[in-house]
């Protein structure tokens, strides 16, 4: 047998940290491990992982651990903390009634909240796709012919929207929407996106209360960064409006912020709009074609649709949004292009682009060139 050396003063400090280590290990997959991270980081549990509101669809597959989920959770941009999930839920007693099935959540909400709603099985979520450039009674009809609202709700979502009606919504939520003019509808404000609901029995409430929280998160904050900056002297309102005529008119992405810009100028120069979506929104459904919007225009309408909508008729903006306008659309009126423009005609050859003109006899060259006017 080798004689036995005692330890010394380094040797001695190793063992201890190598203890330590193997301790903190053990702790770490324990009970009382999970109950001191827990208890040490219990203010970020009512944190969320950012503002962001947009809905997310999570899914947890039948005996996926805590831990897993924590991580999933993690990777998804929805907690920020995957250890104190899993520390959550498991000294709450939690982590045996986390339920497999599809979830929809969101950055904006808090690791308690992630944690909670994972409790409480959820039925099948479905896409909702609202285009930019639709009116709302376009989005209504699209939610009750997919099947994705009832009769019911899709006419009641029309209803709501039509009338600007906030009495069956969290109005505190929406604070902008108190600047509307009086008696102004959702129209605009209803922002356009992917949204998932319940596969069964979606209310209206649910789709208008996931547009305007997308709202609130997307452009509220760009509108008041570009106030700040004095890039813009339109209200949020004004902007809206724009943009919905710009997103009507524009076809090629790249040209938004030049035909933004014409009309900017035209405004500040007080020349009538002389906007073409306008007139069809004034116009309303066709019967006769089953569209919201009715192409052609001839000359005569332009002329005789009396509505303040018609920018043919009268100067300045209309009262509000004719659609609901995309990202793109609102930033190209907050940042449009500088020029001198004041006219642009579609060219003809199915490629959805424009040429624009200074002058008004520059315009009608263009149009006789591009169209035989």
């Amino acid at each position: 047998m080798k004689p036995q050396h005692p330890l010394n003063g380094r040797s001695l400090i190793a063992s201890l940290l190598l203890a330590a280590l193997v301790l903190i290990s053990a702790c770490s997959r324990s009970g009382p491990g999970l109950d001191i991270y827990l208890r040490t980081n219990e203010a970020a549990l009512d944190q969320p992982a950012s503002v962001d509101d947009r809905p997310v669809r999570f899914v947890v597959e039948p005996g996926t651990p805590a831990r897993t989920i924590g991580q999933n959770l993690e990777q998804a941009g929805l907690i920020r903390d995957a250890t104190l999930f899993e520390a959550f839920v498991r000294v709450n007693g939690l982590d045996g009634r986390l339920a497999a099935g599809t979830y929809t959540l969101a950055p904006s909400m808090t690791l308690r909240e992630v944690a909670e709603t994972m409790t409480r099985p959820q039925a099948a979520a479905v896409s909702v796709t609202i285009r930019e450039g639709w009116r709302l009674e376009q989005a209504a009809d699209y939610l009750g012919r997919r099947g994705l609202l009832g009769a019911e709700e899709a006419e009641r979502y029309r209803t709501i929207a039509a009338a600007g009606d906030l009495s069956e919504l969290d109005a505190s939520r929406y604070p902008f929407l108190q600047a509307r003019p009086a008696g102004a509808s959702l129209e605009g404000y209803l922002f356009p996106d992917t949204y998932l609901v319940p596969a069964e029995g979606a209310t209206a409430i649910d789709v208008l209360v996931r547009q305007l929280d997308t709202f609130a998160a997307r452009i509220v904050p760009l509108y008041q960064e570009a106030r700040a900056a004095e890039s813009t002297q339109l209200t949020l309102h004004e902007v809206l409006t724009l943009a919905s005529i710009v997103e009507r008119e524009a076809v090629v992405p790249d040209e938004r912020p030049a035909i933004a810009g014409v009309y900017l100028n035209r405004l500040r120069q007080g020349i009538k709009l002389d906007a073409d979506p306008t007139v069809q929104y004034a116009m309303g459904y066709q019967p006769q074609s089953d569209q919201w919007w009715k192409t052609p225009v001839s000359l005569e309408e332009y002329s005789s649709v009396d509505s303040p909508y018609n920018t043919y008729l009268y100067t300045g903006l209309p009262p509000g949004p004719i659609a609901a306008p995309g990202l793109s659309s609102i930033q190209a009126v907050l940042a449009p292009a500088s020029h001198d423009y004041l006219y642009f005609v579609a060219v003809p050859d199915g490629s959805g682009r424009h040429v624009f003109a200074t002058t008004f006899e520059e315009h009608q060259e263009n149009v006789r060139a591009y169209l035989g006017g």
